[in-house]
């Protein structure tokens, strides 16, 4: 695959000149199966929302391409991951959530079961009032009182 005619500004943005040599700043990488097939299918879209170029394989593009489109996937794909749960508000909901994370501790509000979906082999996304996304990579890894907690949820 031909490398990319991308860049970054002065500001940090992504800027991309597609082939009729339109120079578009402020470009957004956007997974189509983020979670599923994170390195298939990546649209680049402008900063009005309309797609620019599609990108077949993430993996194909030159590591220079690659790595600025990852770098801004990393940030609009913010997931910490829950490694503990120290204690929850109520068994009932909305409920506030005491937690131990990769990023460190916090607290959020889970406002319905509903907002806990399970993505398959054991791992969890929760998603939270205050729009932020959890993760969960393996309920059977918590430790007990974690999962304890959890299972009244599920």
């Amino acid at each position: 695959m031909p490398p990319l005619p991308l860049h970054r500004d002065p500001h940090g943005r992504l800027v991309l000149t597609t082939p009729d040599g339109v120079t578009h700043e402020g470009v957004v990488p956007v997974r189509a199966f983020p979670i599923a097939a994170p390195d298939h299918g990546v649209s680049l879209v402008s900063a009005d929302g309309h797609e620019l170029h599609w990108i077949e394989r993430l993996s194909a593009l030159p590591d220079t391409q690659r790595s600025l489109i990852e770098a801004d996937l990393a940030v609009r794909e913010f997931t910490p991951q829950v490694l503990r749960i120290v204690d929850v508000s109520t068994f009932s909901t909305p409920s506030t959530w005491t937690v131990d994370t990769d990023r460190g501790a916090t607290t959020f509000v889970l406002k319905t079961e509903d907002d806990i979906r399970r993505l398959g082999d054991g791992r969890l996304l929760i998603a939270t009032a205050q729009g932020l996304q959890f993760g969960i990579q393996q309920v059977a890894a918590l430790d007990r009182h974690s999962r304890k907690l959890l299972e009244r949820f599920l």
